[in-house]
């Protein structure tokens, strides 16, 4: 079961965001995703990849990365590791928000995926003035793993490559960046489809907890809000 984001307050929680910056990083966050490639598919070394595997599954120290969104949203990233595994939590927050909705998660229950392709190129552009993890390139990589669409277009494939470069991975990246849009192997990519009426994007997959449409408790005024983050009328289709 999925660990209800209040209760990290009692946990090891530490602030991931200098990891970002670490040689690794990126091949340890995605090793899930990037079965058959190399730490030196992502310009890193393995014992840099290694060492950073172990410190974002070590028990004593988890880490937490925020994307902030427009309108007060965040997306929260929450490494949970026990002495036995490790998970990784995606949370949709707001600060007027009693509970927290849960995107995906890798533990035994399996919920995901999160977030389709037309949604997560919608969040890669940060508002201005916000803490957090701004830079484009890392938030897409950041997102990756909660990112489950059989009809990611060749585009997305383009805006995985450029952000495989921009974080230090060869030129010839693609191949890579087509794996990763494989969805994680816990779910895989699954299909979707918008669905105007509720103004949100619906997923296909049994484990997914978009099969409902995001925040459908929530008040029309931030359901507003949501679609206006999610799913902009741009973005509400993928010609």
């Amino acid at each position: 079961m999925v660990m209800a984001r209040r209760w990290y307050s009692s946990s090891p929680v530490v602030d991931g965001h200098p990891l970002l910056d670490v040689p690794g990083f990126w091949p340890a966050h995605l090793a899930d995703l990037s079965d058959g490639f190399p730490p030196e598919a992502f310009g890193s070394d393995a014992g840099d990849a290694g060492a950073m595997l172990d410190r974002l599954h070590h028990p004593s120290a988890w880490p937490v990365f925020t994307i902030p969104l427009i309108g007060g949203f965040t997306i929260v990233v929450h490494y949970n590791s026990g002495e036995e595994f490790t998970t990784t939590d995606y949370f949709l927050t707001h600060p007027r928000w009693g509970h927290d909705l849960v995107l995906a998660s890798d533990d035994q229950d399996r919920i995901g995926p999160g977030l389709c392709w037309p949604e997560l190129a919608a969040l890669l552009a940060p508002p201005p003035g916000v803490a957090g993890v701004t830079d484009p390139h890392a938030r897409l990589l950041l997102l990756l793993p909660a990112l489950g669409d059989a009809a990611a277009t060749d585009g997305a494939v383009g805006a995985v490559v450029q952000a495989l470069i921009g974080q230090g991975a060869p030129e010839a990246s693609e191949p890579l960046a087509r794996q990763l849009l494989q969805g994680h192997p816990m779910w895989g990519a699954q299909d979707w489809s918008f669905d105007v009426d509720e103004r949100s994007w619906r997923c296909e997959g049994d484990h997914s907890p978009r099969k409902v449409p995001l925040g459908r408790h929530l008040p029309e005024q931030e359901r507003d809000a949501l679609a206006a983050i999610l799913a902009p009328a741009e973005r509400s289709s993928r010609t």
